[in-house]
Order: structure tokens, then C-alpha cells, then sequence
């Protein structure tokens, strides 16, 4: 399926001039970019005399500045900071606050920061560093304090100084008292939007959709043409579940302003989250056709394209893209997934071995070896699946599941079992390796640890639907179990409607049941979203139980013609078609 993605609620902004240091800053780097001591000759009379130095201070400064060179920061500190005493130079300040702030030295910083202001109180930086100190210690006032003096001096810039302030502040927890210096800011300037949507944010941040939809309205009704307010209301309409309403939002946006491409990639964005992938097509066309060189909207096009099972027009774009260097590698692995969907294994692996570089390159690879196992190249696959556990450590998990599909590929299932099994002793709560090893243990009859390994994921995770509906079809194997069975496929489907396999699941249950009408109709829905043999088997079975024997056949020979070796097909030949003959 085609990835949504949503904007981040709060985009990570480092301050413009903080520095974050390592645990241990090492005395062996320069860390602290120098301060420039004196200038060349300016051109005013001011300048000059600015940047006439005591020798004394001169000598400070050198000192300080060798210092920072040698680690010995607090050395360092002392020293700017008597030179900006001396010299009332809010350069030094400056350079002492950073140093603080490298030390980690919240007392030393504060005491900086305000021979700083002192000097410069209108330095928006210096602001900054002030409001997340006061909002860091809790005191609120003071923070609104240094904010409002903020908006004043910087109005341009206060918006992203909100970003980069909630930014830092996350990570400690501080966001609830950001939302409250915010309120105590809209109060006195009602007619700041930038207050309202930065409110919206925290509000989404904090799961309030109601008050972060009350604020975005607020913003909005000041600029009713700001993109961003716009897009985040459209955003927090997705969050709540309402893609009709975020859908309406945005294409009345688009209506009201065609040319903003940011609206309309966000609206070709939800009508993909809604899978009206056609009408996405003609947004990214008018994207593309305002602006060629967007080879963003391009691929994501090409994806759609995909989708829709339109191979041919991807491809087109594809392969366009592998002119440009930095699409190459993403355009060669969907390119390769084309092939692959033609069954055309030869010209797929070369695809995927042309991806050697970017995001693209492990899963192009577990792609490869897919293919080769397809075609039993098991040996080829093995191999290249060695290299990739060297290459790429922090993939042990799936590599080791790829592992275990390559046994059972091989009917191998003891094996791999036993592999999942050993994985379990050092990882017992994973709920992957915990529902593959009981796939796996049905295969090679442990029927216990089947059920006690769906059970146990549904124990840390009672929505899991795929263990709902691995344990519910499971347990029809056992007549006496069919009311349980049923138990869990029910909230399978409840959970997942439109799920091919549960509804597969449900239905084989109503044939177990007795309600062979009843089933008919959900296994015929389910091979209409999926036709997938074991659907298949289920639907030709009924078909036949029915009276429908034609059909069944017909059913049958379509798909044992393409899976000649599929075992549930081959099982109902053998207990169906052939009992029928004798």
C-alpha cells in the first residue's frame, strides 16, 4: 500500500545558536568556534573605537579563547565574561552564554544570558535562550516576559522561535507549560495567529483534537489564506478519522488557491488515504504541468500509477526518473517490483541489484532473495541473504524471520521452527516471532503451542487481528471449538472488515457450521478482493457441496493452472474431485 504521510505535528528545530555537546566534550577539537578580537578598519568612527581593546582585556580574551582550544571551558567562561564586563561588548556575552550552554551549566548560562540582554536586550537570540531557561526552571511569567519582548523585536521570526522552543522543550516534558505561557500571550495579543496555531499543535500533541480544532479555527479566522493553518486543519480532521472533512477542506483550498502546491500535494495525500487514487492522479498532473521539476510529485504519481495497476504509465515515469541521481535507486526497485509483478524474475533481479545506495537498498535486496526462492534458487538466495545479516545487523529480526521463510519454502518446517524457537529464549514477548513459530507449529504438529503462542500475543495485544484470525481459523480444525472459533473471528472482522483472509476465515467457519448459503456469500467476497488458492479450495468446496459441481471444476482448473503445486488446491483434488470419480 502507498505510505501516507502526514507533516510532523512538531518539527525537531535546534535553537539557531545553541550547541549541544557530547557527554565528555574532548579537549583535543575546537568545539567552540573562536571569536573574532579585533576587526578590520571600518568604516565609522564608531566601529573603531568599538574595536579598540584594552590590552588587558586583549590578553583576557587570548586567554580564554587558548582555553576553549584545550577543553578547559570553565577557564574559558570566566574569561569572556569578564571581558564583557569590562568592555560592555555583548559579542562576549554571547560567546559566554554559548560556552555555558556547551557546559551544560544552567546557573552559569542564566548569568550570561543577562549580561547579555543587559547589553543587547533587543537580540532575539539571546531571548530565546532566556524563555527556554525560564520555561525549563517553570517559571512561567518570566517566560511570557522574554517571549513578549520576542514578538516584538522579531515578529517574522516568532513563529519558528515557538517551533524551536517546543522543540527542545518535548523532550523534557515541558510542553503543558509552553501551552500556557501561549494562553497568557493570546490574552494580550489576540491578534497573533501564529499564538493559536503553534496552541494547535501542543493541542494535537496532547491528543485534544477538540481544543486543537477550536485553535486552528481562531488562527485561520486572522489569516484565512495561511497554507499552513490551512493543511494542519485538514491534518487534525485525518487524526480524528474524518477523511471526508479533511477531503472537503482541502479541496475547497485547492479551489481558492491552485497555485499553492503545498495544499495540493496535502490533498492528492488524502484522496490516496481514502483510495480514490484517480482523482489523485489528475491533482499530481496539475502539479506536475504548474511546475515539471517537481520530481517529488512525479514518483509519487508513478506510485499511484501503481496502485491502480497501471504498470505501464509507472514504468514511463520510472524510468525517467533514473536520470536523476537522486531518485535513481528508489526509481530502480519499483522498477523491479513491475517486473516482479510480470513474473519476469531475470529482468527483476537486475533492477534490484542496481539499487546499491539509499533507503531502498535492504528491502531491495530481501526482494531479491524472495524471487530467487520463488525460483528455487535456494542456495543463491541463502547466500545472498549471509551476506545482508553482516551487512545489515540492526535487521536481525527480519532477516531472521526471511531465514525461517526460506526453510518452509523448502519444507524445511522443523528447522525452522527450531530457529524461532532459539530466537524466542532471548526475545520472548516478540509478536512477530511469536506468530510465525505458531504458523510454523501447525505445520509440524504442535497444535498446543499454536494456540498458547496466539494467545499469548492477544494477552499484550487483544486487537491483534492477524493472531484473532490465525487463532479462530485454527481452532476449526476442532468441532467442539467452533463457538470459540467464531468468538474471534468476529472480532477479526469487526476489527477488519474488508480483509480478504478473516472474511475467508468467517466464511469457512459458516461452511463448518452448516450455513453453507451463509458462506457461499462470504467466500465469494472474499475471492473477489483476493484470489488467493486457499480462498480458492474453500469456494470450490462449497460450490460443490451446493450442487454447483461445474463450477467448482471450472474454479478448480483456473486456479491449479496457475499453482500446480499448491497444497490446499491439490487437497481438495484429492478428497473432493477424485473421491467423486471412484
Amino acid at each position: 500500500m502507498l505510505i501516507f504521510r502526514l507533516l510532523s505535528v512538531i518539527t525537531i528545530v535546534f535553537l539557531n545558536s545553541c550547541v549541544e555537546s557530547p557527554a565528555k566534550p574532548s579537549g583535543s577539537e575546537e568545539s567552540v568556534a573562536p571569536v573574532k578580537i579585533t576587526e578590520t578598519k571600518e568604516k565609522t568612527k564608531q566601529k573603531e573605537l568599538k574595536t579598540s581593546i584594552d590590552p588587558d582585556v586583549l590578553f583576557m580574551l587570548m586567554t580564554a579563547e587558548i582555553a576553549g582550544q584545550r577543553g578547559q571551558y570553565d577557564i574559558a567562561l570566566e574569561g569572556y565574561m569578564e571581558a564583557a564586563k569590562r568592555t560592555h561588548d555583548s559579542r562576549f556575552a554571547e560567546r559566554a552564554a554559548m560556552i555555558a550552554m556547551y557546559m551544560k551549566d544552567g546557573n552559569k548560562t542564566n548569568e550570561a544570558v543577562a549580561l547579555w540582554l543587559r547589553q543587547d536586550p533587543k537580540n532575539p537570540t539571546a531571548r530565546k535562550i532566556a524563555a527556554l531557561s525560564a520555561l525549563s526552571a517553570g517559571d512561567k511569567k518570566v517566560a511570557a516576559e522574554h517571549l513578549n519582548v520576542l514578538l516584538a523585536v522579531d515578529p517574522a521570526g516568532f513563529e519558528n522561535a515557538l517551533l524551536e522552543l517546543a522543540s527542545v522543550l518535548q523532550k523534557d516534558g515541558k510542553m503543558a507549560a509552553v501551552y500556557d505561557v501561549l494562553e497568557a500571550l493570546s490574552k494580550q495579543h489576540p491578534d497573533q495567529a501564529e499564538i493559536y496555531y503553534m496552541q494547535s499543535l501542543l493541542a494535537i500533541q496532547k491528543k485534544d483534537k477538540y481544543l486543537a480544532e477550536t485553535k486552528i479555527k481562531q488562527a485561520l479566522k486572522l489569516r484565512p489564506d495561511w497554507d499552513k493553518a490551512l493543511i494542519l486543519q485538514a491534518q487534525i480532521a485525518v487524526f480524528s478519522g474524518d477523511l471526508n472533512k479533511a477531503r472537503t477542506l482541502l479541496k475547497e483550498a485547492a479551489l481558492k488557491y491552485p497555485d499553492n502546491s503545498k495544499i495540493n500535494k496535502m490533498y492528492a495525500q488524502v484522496l490516496i488515504k481514502a483510495e480514490d487514487y484517480e482523482e489523485a492522479i489528475d491533482v499530481y498532473q496539475n502539479i506536475i504541468a504548474a511546475d515539471p521539476k517537481d520530481i517529488e510529485s512525479q514518483f509519487a504519481q508513478g506510485l499511484v500509477y501503481l496502485q491502480l495497476d497501471r504498470d505501464e504509465s509507472a514504468e514511463d515515469i520510472f524510468k525517467k526518473l533514473l536520470e536523476q541521481p537522486e531518485w535513481r535507486y528508489q526509481a530502480s526497485f519499483y522498477l523491479g517490483k513491475i517486473e516482479e509483478k510480470r513474473d519476469d524474475t531475470k529482468k527483476a533481479l537486475v533492477w534490484f541489484d542496481k539499487v546499491t545506495d539509499g533507503p531502498f537498498v535492504f528491502d531491495a535486496s530481501i526482494s531479491a532473495i524472495s524471487l530467487l526462492a520463488k525460483d528455487k534458487q535456494f542456495d543463491e538466495a541463502n547466500s545472498r541473504l549471509s551476506l545482508l545479516q553482516s551487512k545489515f545487523p540492526k535487521q536481525k529480526l527480519r532477516l531472521l524471520l526471511v531465514q525461517a521463510e526460506l526453510y518452509s519454502q523448502q519444507k524445511q518446517y522443523e528447522k525452522a521452527f527450531d530457529l524461532l524457537t532459539e530466537a524466542l529464549v532471548d526475545s520472548p514477548d516478540q509478536k512477530e516471532l511469536l506468530y510465525t513459530r505458531a504458523l510454523l507449529a501447525e505445520r509440524v504438529d504442535k497444535p498446543d503451542i499454536v494456540e498458547a503462542d496466539l494467545k499469548k500475543i492477544l494477552a499484550m495485544d487483544p486487537d491483534n487481528v492477524e493472531a484473532l484470525n490465525a487463532l479462530g481459523y485454527t481452532l476449526l480444525n476442532k468441532p467442539e471449538r467452533l463457538a470459540e472459533a467464531e468468538k474471534y473471528l468476529q472480532q477479526a472482522l469487526r476489527l477488519n472488515p474488508d480483509a480478504a483472509v478473516i472474511i475467508d476465515s468467517y466464511g469457512w467457519l459458516q461452511f463448518k457450521l452448516g450455513n453453507t448459503g451463509k458462506a457461499l456469500d462470504y467466500l465469494q467476497r472474499a475471492y473477489e478482493k483476493q484470489q488467493e488458492n486457499e480462498i480458492a479450495a474453500h469456494l470450490a468446496e462449497v460450490l460443490w457441496a451446493l450442487g454447483r459441481k461445474d463450477e467448482a471444476r471450472e474454479l478448480f482448473d483456473k486456479a491449479i493452472k496457475d499453482a500446480p503445486d499448491d497444497e490446499y488446491l491439490l487437497d481438495f483434488q484429492r478428497r473432493i474431485l477424485n473421491g467423486a470419480q471412484k
